[in-house]
């Protein structure tokens, strides 16, 4: 009987890896919701522009199928926001070249699959001509294929192009309306590094005290992976610029997504040393090297740094307050210094060094400059340069 059960469980487990269609797990579908909730002003804002478009061609022009008005607002407006004028301008005049060939070719040739392949051609080429990336060719392809296979022979063959301008020049209007998430998301995404970085020097600090070696490389797999939330702060920061400028009615926090771009570059820095500190941990415990307790304290005691500098940044605040504290843990790490002593190791004086070098760049996120913080950090002439 056991042995039936045995083999019922592992081939289930089978059927489960093999089995293709997700499944959609608590934590997946909070993730889809939250999701759901930064596009949600897109969405709106897609669906009223729709509505707008085909109300403007429909009773203020007087056509009967504006169609095409609605289908460049969505396209248009269905973008980030750090790309939409740009686009919003390539996709309108790669749907108005699209439409234009179709019903210009369908009225003089009628339609088939010579003629659909043609149109196509035609078009693509047409915006290759004009100038047009990717996109705009692309969407020139594909709106003259709609008219030539479904509007083909319909009334009002040239007034489908003038759908597609009004459509683009409602999504132009529309583009530089945006919801303030852009502006919000590269401070919390900001918080999101440093909290994350302070993660990982607590657990790499755990690992270092217990000598466990699994959980040391565990932290160091998870300071490799947070590169990944870099990439999203580069992201945010470039989308939040973008819209400022773009947007008439977001200038005036330029000032503020610009301060937090500032700080990407030293938050980056940051890291690399993180992870250069949190390897020497590892090789530290395999090659059971001595880390000074007050080494991995100092660890502990910047990782609450951190913590209190994503707090400040989440309450919209440059963190200047931890700027005592990051100056007397810079103290503290100077006067631990047992080179040439014997009482330590190699390792252990690489994560002292280390620990510096992030103070320094801790200390730039606070609006200093690299000169003021080599002007007021302790250094000692048996120390590796800043």
């Amino acid at each position: 009987m056991s042995g039936d059960g045995t083999d019922s469980n592992a081939l289930h487990r089978v059927s489960r890896q093999l089995d293709p269609r997700p499944r959609l797990t608590r934590s997946a579908f909070r993730i889809r919701l939250d999701r759901l909730h930064d596009r949600a002003f897109l969405i709106v804002q897609c669906a009223v522009g729709a509505a707008i478009a085909w109300s403007l061609a429909r009773y203020l022009l007087g056509h009967a199928q504006p169609f095409f008005a609605a289908v460049a607002v969505i396209i248009a407006l269905g973008l980030t926001y750090g790309q939409r004028l740009r686009r919003v301008v390539e996709i309108t005049v790669g749907v108005a070249i699209g439409v234009v060939i179709g019903d210009l070719f369908v009225h003089l040739f009628g339609t088939g699959p010579l003629q659909l392949g043609i149109v196509v051609m035609c078009a693509m080429s047409l915006a290759v001509l004009l100038g047009a990336g990717g996109l705009m060719m692309v969407q020139a392809g594909v709106q003259a294929m709609i008219v030539t296979v479904l509007f083909a022979g319909t009334a009002g063959a040239f007034s489908r192009w003038i759908d597609a301008v009004v459509g683009g020049g409602v999504a132009l209007v529309m583009a530089t309306v945006t919801p303030l998430t852009p502006l919000r998301r590269p401070r919390v995404q900001a918080g999101a590094v440093l909290t994350e970085f302070a993660e990982v020097l607590r657990e790499s600090a755990t690992a270092g005290r217990r000598r466990d070696q699994r959980r040391a490389d565990a932290a160091l797999s998870r300071a490799r992976a947070s590169e990944e939330l870099m990439d999203a702060l580069r992201e945010a920061t470039a989308e939040g610029i973008a819209v400022t400028r773009q947007s008439p009615f977001r200038r005036k926090q330029q000032a503020n997504v610009t301060a937090i771009a500032d700080i990407t570059e030293p938050l980056d820095r940051a890291l690399r040393n993180i992870r250069v500190l949190v390897r020497r941990v590892t090789v530290a415990i395999l090659e059971h090297e001595v880390i000074p307790p007050a080494y991995l304290a100092s660890v502990d005691d910047l990782a609450k740094v951190m913590d209190e500098m994503a707090e400040e940044l989440a309450e919209r605040r440059v963190p200047q307050n931890v700027r005592p504290a990051l100056l007397l843990l810079s103290e503290d790490v100077a006067l631990q210094s047992t080179v040439g002593t014997g009482r330590t190791s190699l390792s252990a004086e690489v994560i002292r060094a280390q620990l510096r070098s992030i103070v320094v760049d801790l200390l730039m996120l606070t609006g200093w400059t690299y000169e003021q913080v080599r002007a007021e950090v302790p250094h000692r002439s048996d120390e590796l340069d800043l």
